[in-house]
């Protein structure tokens, strides 16, 4: 299984000491809360950030299963005629790590600022 990992912060991203720190879910993986916790400590989050950062714990957790599952049953199945097909758990893997990619750059967690993000030019009005 692969595990997540910490990222040392900057001072100016760090929580302040006398805020209290919100305990992990408690249906997320050991290793997932470790690592919840990990950004917990590091970051001042608000509520809203909390739920993005549980559904990317989440996310992640899934992905981890549907990639256990794969590796138990193999990347194809047969069906009842005998064609084979992905598994159904390829299509979970899949959107599980999309969503927690999305979820990580949502919350925007880099230690460092990186270049500004693209965008396409404004339309203007006549």
């Amino acid at each position: 299984m692969l595990g997540l990992a910490t990222i040392d912060l900057p001072a100016k991203h760090r929580r302040p000491r006398r805020q209290r720190i919100p305990s992990p879910p408690s249906h997320l993986t050991i290793a997932t809360q470790a690592w919840w916790k990990g950004v917990v400590r590091n970051y001042f989050l608000e509520p809203h950030h909390l739920r993005l950062l549980t559904l990317a714990g989440e996310s992640w957790d899934r992905c981890q299963q549907a990639r256990e599952q794969i590796v138990k049953d193999g990347i194809l199945q047969a069906d009842r005629f005998g064609v084979s097909h992905a598994h159904p758990a390829v299509a979970i893997e899949r959107d599980s790590r999309l969503a927690f990619a999305r979820l990580l750059r949502e919350l925007d967690l880099d230690a460092e600022p990186g270049p500004a993000p693209s965008r396409p030019p404004a339309i203007e009005r006549r």
